[in-house]
């Protein structure tokens, strides 16, 4: 008997919550050099250390992951991702609140990655919430579309995220941007999360769990029996989910902050490129996600591997080497690699698991492997280039990922319709 979709309004409702979940998290990677003066003073350092701040954060993504992970496989999804919005809300609107290095000094700088923590937290539960919440509603040879449709608004956060940091910038004296124009980016993103919150209220739940729930299998202890049935599955969700973190991270939301350090652009000009990233972003990840419906996910991830490979090297070494136009196009490479990967990961390794534990699968996965590769890369890549002068590394950082990670590409399980005759909901291993 076929399982009930989810009504559309309620799928429109889960793929735009990833505006506000993308728009709060890297907003204070694109607002990274203009919060290291306000909350960490003058100086070098204070980049490094804005950088630190987003890197310790990230160790609270994978806890909050397993946290709303196991709220999402033992009381439902929709349970999971209210809680997770709610949180998110709180946390945007006291960092908009916040006193500033030149008010309390470095206690600032702390209060500022308390915060930054909280959100983390949060948004670990929000991405395994809407992946396997979509992926569990949409129609099986469409579930690659509707997961990249996701990935692609989360890419408008991003790009609603850089474009108002970059009017904040450039609309405001630097006096003014210290003072309390900074703020103003943090309360646009409490709003937003505060009316997706609302319309949360009205979700379906979804009919996988429903299942579940009516046939007696919700799991009593999720991450147990994945660790027992499914640990192949764990570490194929990890490799993809390095791919898809370190192109999106460290080629996509880390290339203003390269290029500023680098002295190869301003700051405005830099948001400016950070905004066009993101359009190509949105333009890929639906056609790549239509790709893998059609193909498979195996032969694109295997073919975005390689792509990981060989192109970030040269493209970091031209953007920094000729700038202007070169530095643009390479940009938009990059992100059209990193918005591919990120269309075709998420169905993917949201199909790795069973529906019973799907959400904590992803946790232990997914999003371990995202606080690893996208936490502390965007640092990595920093810390490295100031200390060898390459303005390669971040490139042969993605490209070192990408060689690591092929030979599990290659042997991955079909999990696509077009690829295989097996329910793409069931798990592989």
């Amino acid at each position: 008997m076929s399982t009930p979709r989810i009504s559309r309004g309620s799928l429109a409702i889960a793929t735009l919550s990833t505006v506000v979940e993308w728009y709060d998290f890297t907003l204070y990677l694109y607002l990274a050099t203009v919060l290291s003066r306000v909350f960490f003073g003058p100086g070098a350092a204070s980049v490094a250390l804005t950088l630190a701040g987003f890197a310790v954060a990230y160790a609270a993504r994978p806890v909050g992951a397993l946290v709303f992970g196991r709220i999402g496989d033992r009381h439902g999804r929709r349970a999971a991702m209210l809680l997770s919005m709610a949180l998110m809300t709180a946390a945007m609107l006291l960092t908009a609140a916040l006193p500033t290095y030149a008010q309390v000094g470095t206690a600032a700088g702390w209060l500022l990655l308390l915060l930054r923590c909280v959100t983390a937290f949060a948004v670990g539960g929000e991405y395994t919430g809407v992946v396997a919440y979509l992926l569990e509603g949409a129609p099986p040879h469409r579930r690659g579309l509707v997961t990249s449709i996701a990935a692609a608004t989360s890419e408008i956060g991003g790009l609603l995220a850089v474009g108002i940091a970059a009017v904040t910038v450039a609309s405001l004296t630097p006096a003014a941007l210290a003072s309390w124009g900074w703020r103003v980016p943090f309360l646009i993103g409490g709003g937003l999360a505060m009316a997706i919150g609302l319309a949360r209220s009205f979700m379906q739940e979804s009919p996988e769990f429903e299942r579940q729930r009516a046939a007696g299998t919700v799991p009593e202890r999720p991450m147990r029996d994945l660790l027992a049935r499914h640990r192949l599955a764990v570490l194929r969700g990890f490799a993809i989910s390095a791919l898809g973190s370190i192109t999106y991270y460290v080629g996509i939301t880390y290339v203003p902050a390269f290029l500023v350090a680098a002295g190869t652009m301003e700051e405005t000009a830099s948001l400016r490129l950070g905004t066009v990233a993101a359009l190509v972003v949105i333009v890929v990840t639906p056609l790549t996600g239509m790709l893998a419906d059609r193909v498979g996910r195996r032969p694109v991830l295997v073919a975005l591997a390689l792509s990981g490979a060989i192109l970030p090297l040269l493209l970091f070494r031209i953007m920094v080497g000729q700038g202007g136009l070169a530095a643009l196009a390479g940009a938009m490479m990059l992100a059209a690699l990193g918005g591919a990967v990120s269309a075709v990961g998420a169905v993917a390794t949201a199909e790795q698991f069973p529906g019973e534990g799907r959400l904590t699968g992803l946790a232990l996965g997914a999003t371990t492997a995202t606080a690893i590769f996208g936490g502390l890369a965007p640092l990595i890549a920093h810390l490295l280039t100031d200390a060898t002068g390459w303005p390669a590394v971040p490139g042969a950082m993605i490209a070192l990922v990408a060689l690591a990670v092929l030979p599990v590409m290659v042997r991955l399980p079909e999990t696509g319709v077009a690829g295989t005759k097996r329910d793409p909901g069931s798990s592989p291993g």
